[in-house]
């Protein structure tokens, strides 16, 4: 290295420790992470105006990812940040001949293309933004509009929107909100997404199409519930404490919310709010756009000071804005009957009596010949609580679990009543309808899940009923390994064995 490349280094060391100490970005910090990164693009753009993935010798331009770049210098540039014009116009002109070659492909007959795709809903939506129209291209893509992911849908809406087509702005509103699911108890919406096919490309990201939805939403009717509903969602399938999946998605969905945040007000609060329990003022805080991200909102009541009996929890305020709270508690539980509880995570447990059924089957003998050969089945009777049970009798345990949203790391355990024994003793993969690791314990037992998708599951397994007497079998609980917030359990069941 020669003096100057050593220097250089040095520099840029230093920068990024002066960066890394500041836990909040202050303007100075942010202008200069800016600049930064408008020196690299500018010096990554191929001759031809556009860019690819990577630079150097060899890159050559990529639709996409000239699209992406130039709707984030156009977003740069609406927010004042000094955008050189010749990098930026050099990118729209590229953009601009994609999508001239991309209509003569579709109207050429000859073409193997024969309709707009989610690349051309893309380049569309940018252009539009940059105040440039292709009226063919416009016709095809509404025309085409069922040959669209979701994700693309929400570009050309966002672009009609613009151009003031509300007529096909609204259609294509009805086309996306067709997979719209409303979970009015859990306060969310989400998009039931039919991308299995594709999800591993750019218009098949859950994250980015939520994103583009919300930012469809924020321009057209920022108010609605589904808005906000929306952004909840989001915020709740945040998998990594700090980002979703990719640094690509997570911009998406933060570039989303604030359009959210600005075209319903509410990054302009200006409110002081009174945390009280039972007439008792615990914090009072103020809330304003200066402090919207770093106020300390929280209360914590814990020990001798909550006693029995019922408490009343206010928030009282003051001032403009809305005003969002979770509540959580976490308690002791000395009720003779514990009843099931959970929201995101719910676990229901029914236990069945396995009644021996004669049962065979037409088979091949040794010789050839037609045998009936005798098999195992049973049938299922449901059993309620105080059921009795003779020893010997044998118990199927079914757990059905319903999740709100996709999430990793789960166990699920069900306490077994002290007078039953698990029919398996080896702990380990079984098969089971969840592909769950199993444990069996002397107290329960164990299903370690890795990955347990949006919607409802179940997992069953075998007990028998040994010592007679009277027992109380505590409720199956699941929660997330990592975040032990998330939880839920099932109700209490007592049986009785006899002899």
């Amino acid at each position: 290295l020669n003096a100057q490349e050593i220097g250089d280094a040095d520099e840029r060391a230093a920068q990024w420790k002066r960066w890394s100490r500041n836990p909040v970005f202050d303007e100075e910090i942010v202008e200069d992470m800016v600049r930064e990164g408008l020196k690299h693009l500018a010096s990554m753009q191929v001759s031809d105006g556009g860019w690819g993935w990577f630079s150097g010798w060899g890159e050559r331009s990529y639709p996409h990812t000239t699209a992406y770049v130039v709707h984030g210098l156009m977003v740069a540039r609406d927010t004042d940040v000094p955008v050189s014009p010749k990098m930026l116009d050099r990118g729209i002109t590229w953009l601009e001949r994609y999508q001239k070659k991309q209509v003569s492909r579709i109207k050429d007959k000859h073409d193997s293309k024969n309709h707009a795709d989610n690349l051309d809903a893309f380049v569309f939506m940018v252009l539009v933004d940059a105040d440039i129209l292709h009226k063919d291209m416009r016709d095809y893509l509404y025309r085409d509009r069922n040959q669209l992911a979701v994700y693309a849908k929400s570009m050309v809406a966002l672009a009609m929107h613009k151009l003031e087509e509300i007529t096909k702005r609204d259609m294509l509103r009805r086309n996306i909100e067709q997979y719209l699911v409303i979970d009015n108890e859990n306060q969310t919406a989400y998009l039931d997404l039919p991308n299995a096919g594709y999800w591993w490309y750019w218009y098949g990201s859950e994250y980015e199409a939520h994103a583009y939805y919300l930012k469809l939403l924020s321009a057209i009717d920022p108010t609605t519930k589904k808005a906000s509903n929306l952004v909840k969602y989001l915020l709740n399938n945040r998998k990594h404490a700090t980002y979703w999946k990719s640094t690509r998605d997570t911009a998406i969905v933060i570039e989303a919310m604030a359009d959210y945040l600005k075209a319903s007000g509410e990054d302009k609060p200006d409110m002081t709010v009174e945390v009280k329990v039972d007439g008792r003022t615990y914090k009072t805080v103020q809330i304003t756009s200066s402090n919207l991200f770093t106020f300390d909102g929280t209360v914590v009541i814990e020990g001798d000071a909550v006693e029995s009996g019922e408490h009343k929890l206010e928030l009282v305020k003051k001032g403009t804005g809305p005003l969002y709270a979770n509540a959580y508690v976490t308690y002791f539980s000395l009720e003779d009957f514990i009843t099931r509880a959970g929201l995101e995570v719910r676990v229901n447990r029914e236990v069945y009596k396995l009644v021996p059924e004669e049962k065979s089957i037409i088979a091949r003998g040794d010789r050839g010949q037609v045998v009936d050969h005798k098999v195992e089945k049973y049938k299922r009777v449901k059993l309620n609580n105080e059921a009795v049970l003779k020893s010997g009798d044998l118990v199927e345990v079914e757990l059905s679990i319903a999740s709100k949203n996709d999430y990793e790391y789960l166990v699920f355990e069900d306490y077994k009543a002290a007078g039953f024994e698990a029919v398996e003793v080896r702990s380990g993969y079984t098969g089971n309808e969840m592909h769950a690791y199993v444990e069996f314990r002397d107290e329960r037992v164990a299903f370690f899940v890795r990955r347990l998708a949006r919607g409802s599951h179940s997992v069953s397994y075998r007990l028998r009923a040994e010592i007679p007497g009277r027992f109380s079998a505590l409720p199956a609980r699941g929660y997330a390994m990592y975040a032990p917030e998330l939880k839920g359990n099932s109700d209490e069941i007592k049986l009785r064995v006899v002899d």
